[in-house]
């Protein structure tokens, strides 16, 4: 059921279109939004992230986008935690590890307690 309703997403058409201006812009090879310029730079400022986080990296993720997270755990000023997800987990986590995920919201809720 859950792989029915992703592969409708893909008969969207603009699918293709989105997809490719995505990577595009994270490779700085087209502009963003301007609507959305003032977030970009202050973003662009890799600010502290003060509020409690929990970062999740799938082990089977085709496409990592993060070193290990020593490299930039220094961001976070809040409690924080790191968790690498097991099991061919890719990056699409809410579906491919929807427990893992759910306890993760559930933990860094708690955080705030």
């Amino acid at each position: 059921m859950t792989f029915q309703r992703t592969a409708e997403s893909f008969d969207n058409p603009d699918y293709a279109a989105i997809v490719i201006h995505n990577y595009r812009f994270r490779l700085c090879l087209v502009d963003g939004e301007a609507k959305y310029a003032d977030f970009e730079a202050r973003l662009a400022k890799l600010p502290e992230i003060t509020v409690p986080t929990i970062t999740l990296e799938g082990d089977a993720n085709g496409a990592p986008h993060y070193p290990d997270d020593s490299s930039y755990r220094h961001k976070f000023t809040g409690k924080y935690a790191n968790r690498v997800i097991t099991g061919g987990i890719g990056h699409n986590l809410p579906q491919e590890a929807p427990r893992a995920f759910a306890e993760a919201i559930v933990e860094v809720d708690g955080f705030s307690s």
